[in-house]
């Protein structure tokens, strides 16, 4: 008598989808489980560091997790889930090379496919902007910052050097308000290298369309945030929308214009489209997939038996009551957790015992503005400048997942402190073939005739003996 082995397929490689393979491969015995995970990217991103990526702190690869080195007994599958039929327990895979798409059967699905920029209809965005979710925009902001100060350090004063040196970051929630900090602590050190540019010279924007910034903290605390920044050289345009970036020029509601080189787009996030639409399992209204307390799909009433989800995709209920509309916020902190406990959970359903609830209250939120500087809120507890920066620093540092990533951050950490951070730009990188097509493209001198007289052969003279 044969017995079937379950097969788990886990949609998406972000934090939830990492955790729970990781913790899987820790919980399950050897043939217990076949686990098969999905993702277009070979990494899981630590998105919490991308801000100190951008400003030159973090080595880029090192905030990346190699979903291959660290999962040694989970399948990986290099391709984007683009159907989910529950139904009749498949999924469609679209690989990363070729057209041709395939069937993936499971008895157990997770999806975790995490969250895209929410962008909206205004002309120019979607051309012009860059937004801050993966790791090669991070390494883009970067390098189009210093590049842009190597351009404006050879140009007259003028709107052509403003527009090089002027940065403008849309959304003022915790991912805008670090990278803006943080590009506006870089900027100031590049000074340094660039005797021709002032501080002056340099100008940040950032645009946010409520009356506050940073809602996850305290007003006090938000408003300490704004007047450090403002101390720094920076403007932040309160109740002010974007209405078009065509051409590099900031449109805002209030009828100013700012032209730049560089627009941040960080102006929140929305579930997976192309999972949640191409599957049947049930969306609430705001496009995240239903889950449960237990993190199984379904509602109180009615489990989907078989289907679990977890991270920014799903909408788990907020138990703690900290929530937003009685639902978990999308973070990391949540997915991490979820992600772990969705493992834990999965084996008990395996081993017939029940599965239990989610329920985590936040620990706080701790932002990075700039080195030496931060903010951190935790309910009453309102911390701010050093402090904070070493509660920020010290909180990712140990959340970085494996030992081998975080010693890998704390060295950068180190070398910058030491050496300085790294300023040079390999925007190039971006076309590697630029250098080689312009030197093919040369002329080349013309070939000699074939009937042409080869050139006379020059004889050696003879050395005289001294």
């Amino acid at each position: 008598m044969t017995t079937t082995v379950p097969r788990i397929l886990i949609v998406g490689g972000g934090y939830a989808g990492f955790y729970t393979a990781w913790k899987l491969e820790k919980l399950l015995g050897r043939g217990e489980a076949e686990v098969t995970l999905v993702d277009p990217l070979p990494y899981m991103t630590y998105q919490p560091f991308l801000p100190e990526v951008a400003a030159g702190e973090i080595e880029p690869r090192h905030v990346v997790v190699g979903l291959r080195r660290h999962l040694k007994r989970t399948t990986v599958i290099a391709g984007k889930v683009t159907g989910i039929s529950h139904a009749t327990k498949t999924a469609t895979i679209t690989p990363i090379a070729g057209d041709e798409t395939f069937e993936q059967g499971y008895d157990q699905i997770v999806v975790t496919a995490g969250a895209v920029s929410r962008t909206f209809p205004i002309p120019g965005i979607a051309d012009n902007a860059i937004g801050l979710k993966t790791i090669e925009e991070a390494v883009a902001i970067r390098d189009r910052l210093t590049s842009n100060f190597d351009k404006a350090s050879v140009l007259p004063a003028g709107p052509e050097r403003d527009r090089l040196l002027t940065v403008v970051v849309v959304g003022g929630g915790f991912a805008g308000i670090e990278v803006f900090a943080e590009l506006r602590a870089y900027a100031s050190s590049l000074l340094k290298q660039y005797p021709t540019l002032a501080f002056d010279d340099t100008h940040f924007h950032l645009i946010e369309a409520m009356g506050r910034i940073m809602p996850e903290v305290s007003q006090k605390t938000s408003e300490w945030v704004l007047a450090d920044l403002a101390k720094k050289g920076a403007f932040v345009h309160l109740d002010t929308q974007v209405k078009g970036a065509v051409d590099g020029v900031i449109e805002l509601s209030t009828g100013e214009q700012l032209p730049t080189d560089l627009i941040i787009w960080t102006a929140g996030v929305m579930a997976n489209p192309t999972v949640v639409r191409g599957s049947d399992l049930p969306v609430e209204e705001r496009g995240r997939i239903r889950t449960r307390p237990d993190l199984r799909v379904g509602t109180d009433e009615e489990i989907v038996e078989g289907a679990w989800a977890a991270g920014d995709v799903s909408a788990v209920p907020d138990l703690s009551g900290g929530g937003v509309g009685g639902f978990c916020v999308p973070n990391a902190q949540h997915a991490v957790r979820q992600g772990k406990l969705m493992a834990k959970n999965l084996v008990a359903v395996l081993r017939g015992e029940e599965p239990k609830q989610y329920n985590h209250k936040n620990l706080g939120a701790v932002a990075g503005l700039g080195l030496y500087n931060g903010a951190f809120q935790s309910g009453n507890i309102a911390l701010t400048g050093l402090i904070a920066w070493f509660a920020h620093r010290g909180y990712h540092g140990l959340a970085m997942p494996t030992w081998e990533r975080k010693f890998r951050v704390i060295g950068d950490w180190i070398q910058n402190f030491v050496h300085g951070r790294e300023v040079v730009s390999l925007e190039a990188v971006q076309k590697p073939r630029a250098a080689f097509e312009e030197f093919a493209a040369r002329p080349r001198p013309a070939a000699p005739a074939a009937d042409a007289p080869a050139p006379a052969e020059k004889k050696a003279e003879p050395v005289a003996a001294k």
